[in-house]
């Protein structure tokens, strides 16, 4: 790959790419069932609250007052808090992929990603991601989510990188193809050694 259109940041997600998703349908179906709590009712609270609660405008005490102790509870926000926080898993080959890139080219590595803020500060201490991550551009922090172009067009400002040089990463298909109106290349991430095999197309190997 020649000098004009190297890859210097790495853009990417956090759930799905580099940790599990911290609170999706799978963890609050497991919530519910160990929690007794009314299915329908969580599902349909979590949906009309959580978009807020991501942009910053909730804290995670607000949300879970208004999606779970609306009423009187057998446990406490503290207990279902930890069990929040106790979902979140890391994937370990993803994490050790970047810091070895970033040795290697000099990266520079952000984050991307839409999550709550006592969420999002959680996983990022508990996984240490600060040790290879230089950006965090999170929506809880920056008060908009993708797929809003607006949080790449910052992160491309905050990185100060033109899009050419920049990569993202994400599971999702749509928040790439946002990110690729914005001039980004992306890599739909589907498993660690596709990901592998997509970033050497971009002259990333080791």
């Amino acid at each position: 790959m020649n000098k004009q259109t190297r890859i210097n940041t790495i853009f990417t997600d956090l759930g799905g790419v580099v940790l599990t998703n911290g609170w999706d349908r799978k963890a609050r179906g497991e919530a519910i069932r160990l929690f007794d709590l009314d299915a329908a009712e969580t599902e349909e609270r979590h949906h009309l609250t959580f978009d807020t609660y991501e942009v910053g405008k909730l804290t995670l005490e607000n949300y879970l007052e208004r999606v779970v102790f609306y009423k009187k509870r057998k446990f406490t926000p503290e207990e279902f808090r930890n069990y929040m926080f106790s979902c979140s898993k890391a994937y370990p080959e993803m994490i050790n992929l970047y810091k070895e890139l970033k040795l290697k080219y000099g990266l520079k590595i952000a984050v991307v990603n839409n999550e709550g803020r006592e969420l999002n500060d959680y996983r990022i201490r508990k996984f240490k991601l600060r040790d290879f991550v230089d950006f965090f551009i999170s929506s809880s922090f920056v008060h908009f989510r993708k797929p809003d172009a607006d949080i790449f067009k910052l992160a491309l400002d905050v990185s100060q990188t033109p899009p050419v040089n920049s990569l993202y990463i994400d599971d999702r298909p749509l928040f790439v193809q946002v990110a690729a109106g914005e001039g980004i290349k992306g890599i739909v991430h589907t498993g660690y050694e596709s990901t592998v095999e997509a970033l050497a197309k971009f002259g990333l190997t080791l």
